[in-house]
C-alpha cells in the first residue's frame, strides 16, 4: 500500500507539473540519502524532485478497532488493521536553485487545492501491474513544519547537506493484510432464561 500510495502521489505531481507548463520538472521515487552516493545511483536523481519516506508513525487512537465481517454463514476475524502516517519529503534536487525554489512553490500549491485523496477523486492509471494491488483508499495531505532542531537532525540522519524540500503528512493509511485468523458461527438466537437459586 506504501508503495502504490507513493507511485500515486509521483504520478499526479508530474501531471500537474506539465499542467503548469514545467516539462523539465520530474518527481521520482528514491531516497535522497544517497544523492551523494555512487554515480549511477545518484546521476538518477540530478536535477529532479525526489519524493523520499523518512518516517512513519502509526496512529493510536484506531489501535483497538475490531476487524471482522459477517456473512450469511459465519463470522470471519481478522487482526486488528495497522492505521498509519507517512512522512514523505520532498526534496528539489534541481542543477538551479531558482528552479528548485519554484518546484517546491508548485508543489505546495499541488497540496493546498488538494488535500484528500480518494479512489473517486483521483485519476490514475489503473492498468499499471504495480497499481492492480490498491484498493480503495482515502488519506490526507498536510504540510508538517519541523523545528530548526528537527530540521537539522533530519538533514544530518540523510547524510548532512541540506536541500530545498517540503515535508509532508501523509494521515490515516491503513495497512492489512487480510489474513484470516479465526472463523466463528453467528449467533443467532439469545436465550434469556434465568434461574433462581
Amino acid at each position: 500500500m506504501i508503495f502504490e500510495i507513493f507511485h500515486l502521489l509521483s504520478e499526479q505531481l508530474n501531471r500537474f507539473f506539465v499542467e503548469r507548463g514545467l516539462d523539465d520538472s520530474e518527481v521520482i521515487l528514491d531516497n535522497i540519502a544517497v544523492v551523494d552516493g555512487p554515480t549511477d545511483v545518484s546521476e538518477g536523481m540530478r536535477d529532479k524532485v525526489v519524493m523520499t519516506l523518512v518516517n512513519f508513525q502509526e496512529e493510536a487512537t484506531l489501535k483497538n478497532f475490531p476487524n471482522h465481517l459477517q456473512t450469511p454463514q459465519q463470522v470471519i476475524y481478522r487482526n486488528s488493521i495497522v492505521n498509519i502516517h507517512l512522512f514523505v519529503l520532498f526534496t528539489a534536487n534541481r542543477n538551479n536553485y531558482h528552479k528548485s525554489l519554484k518546484d517546491l512553490s508548485v508543489i505546495l500549491e499541488f497540496f493546498q487545492g488538494k488535500r484528500l485523496f480518494t479512489q473517486a477523486n483521483t485519476v490514475f492509471d489503473r492498468e499499471v501491474a504495480s497499481m492492480g494491488e490498491l484498493g480503495d483508499f482515502r488519506f490526507t495531505v498536510e504540510l508538517f513544519s519541523p523545528t530548526f532542531e528537527e530540521l537539522n537532525f533530519l538533514w544530518g540522519t540523510l547524510g548532512g547537506r541540506q536541500l530545498p524540500a517540503a515535508l509532508y503528512k501523509l494521515c490515516i493509511v491503513p495497512i492489512t493484510s487480510g489474513k484470516v485468523t479465526q472463523t466463528g458461527p453467528l449467533v443467532e438466537q439469545i436465550n434469556n432464561e434465568f434461574k433462581h437459586k
